[in-house]
């Protein structure tokens, strides 16, 4: 993909997951990737995996003095930087019980780190992106599209999430900072803990979904890189569901 190669750009929630298939393609691309992410055994292991062109950074996107201090480790190291990939994201299982019983503070917190940690992720990155014409690509759900009838926390802030990307497409566009929403339908990542190979799953996705499975974290990190590179320099505002066309979840 066309300019990748030498840029810089931060990826929140790097260690597993869509995150971390997202830092394994730039680097095969040739990118230099600042990986944030709260796990800290986990993101060392995916540093090493990944080798010299990565800077792990520890932090939760929650907490705003720890995500703005990966962030300036991050362009001190790598000078400016071209692209923001927030990919935190967590689903709380008390998020699955019905709207008037999920704890308030289950809703909190999944606001806090899908949507408030997406906000200071992108905030933090925009004075770099304004200089280098970058990119911004957030991971939001198709539950953020049309619900799922189940979540509240999690569809809240994922729609959240999209709202946002489109704002900041409108109102950084013509300084050149293109901003555009993934919409994941069911993918097979840590968060999902196995489910969608689950019999059940199986059969599920089978009957909902035409092309027949969930999807691999390197299909959803394929769209992403294109919407970092200067192949998509003309794609911006947009919320891509990459579901398999899937109808019921």
């Amino acid at each position: 993909m066309r300019g990748l190669g030498g840029r810089a750009f931060v990826i929140t929630g790097a260690a597993s997951g869509i995150g971390h298939a997202i830092c394994r393609r730039l680097v095969e691309e040739g990118a230099r990737v600042a990986m944030i992410d709260r796990d800290e055994e986990r993101l060392a292991a995916a540093g090493r995996d990944l080798g010299a062109p990565v800077l792990p950074l520890a932090a939760d996107v929650a907490d705003p003095a720890a995500i703005a201090a990966a962030i300036t480790h991050a362009g001190e190291r790598f000078g400016d930087l071209s692209g923001v990939v927030t990919s935190a994201g967590i689903f709380i299982a008390e998020d699955r019980l019905p709207l008037a019983t999920v704890p308030v503070e289950t809703f909190s917190r999944t606001l806090a780190v899908n949507l408030i940690g997406t906000f200071m992720a992108v905030q933090l990155v925009l004075p770099h992106l304004v200089r280098t014409r970058g990119a911004v690509v957030t991971i939001a759900s198709t539950a953020g599209l049309r619900g799922h009838g189940f979540g509240s926390g999690y569809t809240a802030s994922k729609g959240g999430v999209i709202a946002l990307t489109r704002l900041v497409a409108f109102q950084y566009g013509a300084q050149g900072v293109r901003a555009n929403c993934l919409c994941p339908g069911p993918v097979d990542t840590p968060m999902s803990g196995g489910a969608y190979r689950q019999p059940e799953w199986v059969a599920r996705l089978k009957r909902t979904v035409p092309i027949g499975r969930a999807a691999e974290p390197d299909e959803i990190a394929a769209t992403a890189c294109f919407l970092l590179s200067d192949d998509a320099v003309y794609v911006t505002g947009q919320f891509i569901a990459i579901d398999g066309v899937a109808s019921v979840m």
